[in-house]
């Protein structure tokens, strides 16, 4: 009898300790929700070849402050209880007007010296997400990326419809030439007489693709992404950015991801779901995923860039394969992080 009693003893005790202690628990799901930050943000800029020693003092020094400008823009909103949707755009804007950044004003030319820019927004909530691409009149493409997502029935519009949408939807509109700079004219020029396209930061110019992802004091992740696409384009290119699982990805089960970098390669590998995926499917964490995708999956194609990402968790992964990417992040109650070069 006394046997029997420590059997069942033995084996409830077993029980408690597989209930208590086991990765992926009830309980240690607990735990980890009662751990996760009331907040979480992340920014980039756009990666490539950003070495040290290839910025100057005071251009290094403007690169790092319109990091530190977006990413307060966003985490302001995030703080004062703000959605992820919300503070995403935020963030976005201010790069979409620095023309520092490869967004907005100061966006790359195509090859005839036009400007067409890309953008996208997904909600982790409801897996709801807007996009436009080749839009030449925007001030701000991510706000129509969130017209098209909360005011059409569609997901992405394009061209001269995109245009037309905005318009209707009452966003600031701009003539073609002042997003154009001086520094992208000579960029165009450059690529033009070496009858070649041209990726964020392959030619010391410095300037890439924006994006930020956020997670919310309600548990809710956002992601978006704007770009003036590559140099020199033509034919109407459209590349990873306004593509929703390649260049954007956001869902609660898992996490929220923007991408920079050759879209061509992140469209086929649709960089931006397959980080979620190798978490929602495979049980990879989000660093690991990252790090699968980004030099794994991306570099033995040719694929050059990286991601940023924030998971359900609060946790916060700034991956390249690259010398660099302009990046910036914070969680609430730490010091945020701004960096351009890479390890």
């Amino acid at each position: 009898m006394r046997s029997l009693f420590a059997c069942l003893a033995l084996a409830l005790g077993a029980l408690t300790m597989t209930a208590c202690g086991e990765p992926g628990t009830a309980s240690d799901r607990d735990a980890a929700e009662t751990e996760r930050p009331r907040y979480a943000l992340a920014i980039h800029g756009g990666a490539g070849v950003i070495e040290r020693g290839s910025l100057d003092a005071a251009t290094e020094a403007a690169y790092r402050s319109a990091l530190e400008e977006a990413l307060a823009a966003g985490e302001r909103i995030l703080d004062q209880g703000g959605s992820a949707v919300d503070a995403v755009i935020a963030a976005i804007v201010v790069m979409e007007d620095s023309e520092l950044f490869n967004a907005g004003r100061g966006a790359v030319l195509t090859h005839e010296g036009t400007v067409e820019l890309d953008a996208s927004l997904m909600r982790g909530e409801d897996l709801d997400a807007g996009a436009v691409a080749g839009v030449t009149r925007v001030r701000h493409p991510i706000l129509a990326a969130r017209a098209v997502m909360e005011r059409s029935p569609h997901v992405l519009l394009a061209g001269v419809g995109a245009d037309r949408f905005a318009a209707e939807m009452d966003l600031e509109l701009m003539d073609n030439s002042w997003f154009r700079t001086d520094r992208r004219r000579q960029q165009l020029e450059r690529a033009l007489e070496e009858d070649r396209v041209r990726l964020d930061h392959d030619d010391g110019d410095n300037l890439g693709t924006v994006g930020a992802v956020a997670l919310d004091a309600d548990g809710n992740l956002a992601a978006g992404t704007s770009t003036g696409g590559m140099t020199n384009k033509r034919w109407g290119r459209v590349g990873d950015s306004p593509l929703i699982g390649a260049g954007t990805f956001a869902s609660n089960a898992s996490c929220a991801v923007s991408a920079t970098g050759h879209g061509e390669y992140f469209i086929r590998r649709t960089v931006a779901r397959e980080v979620c995926a190798l978490m929602e499917h495979a049980g990879l964490d989000l660093a690991s995923a990252a790090r699968r995708v980004v030099h794994e999956q991306l570099l033995p194609m040719g694929g050059s860039g990286g991601v940023i990402a924030v998971d359900h968790r609060g946790n916060v992964a700034l991956e390249m394969n690259t010398p660099g990417m302009y990046r910036a992040s914070v969680r609430a109650g730490e010091e945020p992080l701004v960096a351009i070069y890479g390890r």
